[in-house]
């Protein structure tokens, strides 16, 4: 029987991914050449930011609660905070 991941393991991933997502969009592309998504991204970076650093912990929490299942979506989740996080400090 195929690993059925938990809906909380969904929605970690779509909001690390969402998350990942919003950072590298601001890193590429001029967010305040127009001024309101320079002030909807202005809006919503410290939600953001605290996600950034919540979402590892959380999907590291429901791995362990999973008992670190190889298929489960928090191992892709983590590892996806703990890339953007890397960029986020190391990166340019």
């Amino acid at each position: 029987m195929p690993y059925k991941n938990s809906i909380s393991g969904k929605l970690v991933f779509f909001l690390t991914i969402i998350v990942a997502y919003y950072w590298f969009l601001g890193q590429v592309t001029d967010v305040y050449r127009f001024e309101v998504v320079g002030a909807v991204y202005e809006i919503l970076w410290l939600p953001v930011l605290v996600m950034l650093f919540v979402l590892p912990v959380i999907a590291l929490v429901l791995l362990i609660k999973e008992k670190r299942n190889i298929w489960s979506l928090n191992i892709y989740s983590l590892l996806i905070g703990v890339v953007t996080v890397l960029c986020m400090i190391f990166g340019k």
